[in-house]
């Protein structure tokens, strides 16, 4: 349904619906759903990503397909598919109030090389396209920050052109850190977030991300004081010591005694507690999910080698172990920028994980989410390969929360919490390789490149440095 220049956004007492585009795992479809959204379909093209996002959102209609081909009429009926999940036989008036989305960033980012003729870069005009088509009241792009310079920044300028060409207004972009808005991680992105010309500017002025706290990033507490704010230890100071569960050698998952909980619930800060459920937080407003915290997840151990361990165990905290380069955090300080790595197609390079703290050997996947701000009943895939990629591509959901508030607080909604609890059940759907979850998803085999068409090995991270 097209804008038809005059303002229809009346606030209702329903939650304003949401798409997610190149939706990974789910990071900001859960910060958009903490915000007070109904994320009502997702659309994410790597069929593993896509299966871990369905057992997480049981409501949302997730499509499994390549936004470049995706025709716009397949997504309407996902949105429309979506709405009845959420609300039943209750009618829709066509209204999308907020489509967001990051495109892949490999073609613009400063890690490694940066291409202007990268294919991936084609894929912001692919959101473009989509946006247009369902004509929501907002729309949200996230990025890396490479996007804004170089010759970059004439792909962007042709793609602000097209919005305002389109009928959409678009504020000058911004380049935001996460952890300004909660999150113990030193992450950069850049936030373009535009609204319909027809959107009344009086009733719904145009949308302010505001900073949770003054915060100067840092990665070393004896550099720089820090801001007040969630650390590396609050964010994973509650968590068990891996190496005591042999369990973990060969699983992802192990049962927890009683013993241990109270010892987790005891070391657990302000930010963990809520992670875990044990406090509420006053400005989550998404569904409950029904979990089993007494069942430690994401948590498959890493087998180094003695000499990584005694280089690991021998680098300060906040320092760069010499040979491997991962960083070793500092209790008190930020982690610095989780990254994902490539996929199966390019290679399959893991990116370097963080060093703990404390115990001489790298993050843990729920480590790594719980410094992403990821709640603990949010499942990761099992592999530590996937997880970690999971996890490198996402918006962390408390950042996208205070994105997804902006256009909350524009709109004039005020939100409230559902009653309703979603159960988590068919855990299979983290197991699935790729040729299952291809299959699971409905994918065409001719959207995945050859390289990811089967199962591959979980590449090792370099633990022989």
């Amino acid at each position: 349904m097209r804008g038809t220049g005059t303002d229809t956004s009346a606030p209702s007492a329903r939650r304003p619906v949401a798409v997610d585009l190149f939706a990974g795992a789910g990071g900001l479809s859960l910060g958009l759903e903490q915000a007070g959204f109904d994320v009502v379909a997702s659309v994410e093209y790597d069929p593993v990503h896509a299966t871990t996002h369905a057992f997480n959102f049981p409501l949302t209609e997730v499509l499994c397909d390549d936004i470049g081909k995706l025709p716009e009429s397949t997504l309407r009926r996902s949105v429309e598919r979506g709405w009845a999940n959420h609300h039943g036989d209750e009618p829709w008036d066509g209204e999308v109030d907020l489509v967001a989305g990051g495109p892949p960033c490999q073609g613009f980012s400063w890690i490694g090389k940066r291409q202007v003729d990268d294919a991936r870069n084609d894929l912001i005009f692919h959101f473009f396209r989509l946006v247009n088509s369902l004509r929501p009241r907002y729309f949200l792009m996230e990025n890396v920050p490479g996007i804004a310079s170089g010759e970059h920044k004439e792909l962007l300028a042709d793609l602000i052109r097209r919005f305002e060409n389109a009928g959409y207004v678009v504020p000058s972009p911004h380049i935001l850190n996460a952890a300004d808005y909660g999150v113990p991680q030193d992450r950069r992105r850049f936030i373009l977030l535009g609204y319909r010309a027809d959107v009344d500017p009086v009733a719904h002025p145009a949308p302010v991300v505001r900073p949770a706290r003054p915060v100067r990033s840092t990665l070393r507490s004896n550099v720089e004081p820090l801001p007040a704010g969630p650390t590396v230890w609050d964010a994973i100071g509650d968590l068990p010591d891996l190496d005591q569960f042999p369990a973990l050698a060969t699983s992802d998952v192990t049962p927890l005694t009683r013993a241990q909980q109270n010892k987790m619930d005891l070391a657990a800060s302000e930010y963990a507690r809520r992670l875990r459920g044990l406090e509420d937080d006053p400005t989550d407003f998404a569904y409950r999910r029904k979990w089993d915290p007494s069942v430690l997840t994401s948590s498959w151990q890493t087998q180094h080698t003695d000499v990584s361990i005694s280089r690991f165990a021998a680098t300060e905290q906040g320092s760069t172990e010499k040979v491997s380069r991962f960083l070793r955090l500092a209790e008190e300080g930020l982690c610095n920028t989780l990254r994902a790595g490539t996929g199966g197609e390019r290679g399959a390079h893991t990116s370097p994980r963080p060093l703990h703290p404390r115990n001489a050997r790298v993050l843990s996947v729920r480590e790594a989410a719980r410094l992403h701000s990821f709640p603990d009943w949010f499942r990761l895939h099992s592999t530590k390969w996937n997880g970690f990629r999971q996890i490198g591509n996402a918006v962390p959901p408390i950042f996208g929360r205070a994105l997804g508030r902006a256009v909350i607080e524009a709109l004039g909604v005020q939100p409230a919490k559902p009653d309703e609890v979603l159960e988590l059940t068919d855990e299979h759907l983290l197991y699935m390789a790729m040729g299952e979850a291809t299959k699971y998803a409905g994918a065409s085999h001719d959207s995945i490149p050859k390289s990811r068409r089967r199962s591959k090995p979980e590449p090792r991270l370099a633990e022989a440095v």
